[in-house]
């Protein structure tokens, strides 16, 4: 495994979940303000959420696309994905964002096996990534990235903001998770 420029950008996305923990929970663990930890969460959420984008373009723009690296980006998405919409769901819990939680973090697992099964088949290519999954995801970054950083901003309400493109990309979440299927289900109709 060499560690080339894509890779060490979507390194960096896994070694921010544990710092986006930390910041998050730094008024609890270490007495820093509140208001300054919840926006430098969200400030570190949306960074590494923008490495998503160009760990790929780079990969492709430089000829360093790799198994490995194709393996680790989407590992590293739902980690965090994952991870920061547990921290939400707990200073939060309401059952609205409890249920999109949970339909965004099934999607992923979803349509992970789907892909390996797929893939197993010899049929990934019916399930390669969608533009639904390309707004999810972008929706997804955004959202995520303004209710973590919580305050308003301009005078923006910036977590009802965020909430609301969260519900969204759960939408297209929904909506790209029956995409995939059906595009599958030639597939797997053909192995039963």
């Amino acid at each position: 495994m060499k560690l080339n420029l894509p890779n060490a950008l979507t390194w960096f996305r896994v070694v921010a979940i544990p710092l986006i923990v930390g910041v998050f929970y730094a008024p609890v663990l270490l007495g820093w303000p509140e208001h300054w930890a919840r926006p430098a969460a969200g400030l570190l959420f949306a960074l590494a959420g923008i490495t998503d984008y160009f760990d790929g373009y780079l990969a492709r723009r430089l000829g360093l696309t790799s198994s490995f690296g194709a393996f680790l980006d989407p590992v590293a998405d739902k980690l965090i994905v994952s991870t920061a919409l547990v921290l939400l769901v707990q200073d939060d819990p309401q059952i609205v964002l409890a249920l999109v939680a949970a339909i965004i973090i099934g999607r992923e697992i979803t349509v992970s096996a789907l892909r390996e099964w797929m893939s197993h088949i010899g049929a990934r290519a019916h399930v390669a990534v969608s533009i639904f999954g390309k707004w999810k995801t972008t929706l997804q970054i955004i959202g995520i990235s303004c209710m973590l950083y919580r305050e308003p901003l301009l005078e923006l309400p910036i977590y009802r903001i965020g909430e609301w493109l969260v519900y969204v990309a759960a939408a297209i979440t929904l909506w790209s998770m029956i995409d995939y299927l059906r595009a599958a289900s030639p597939a797997m109709r053909d192995r039963d």
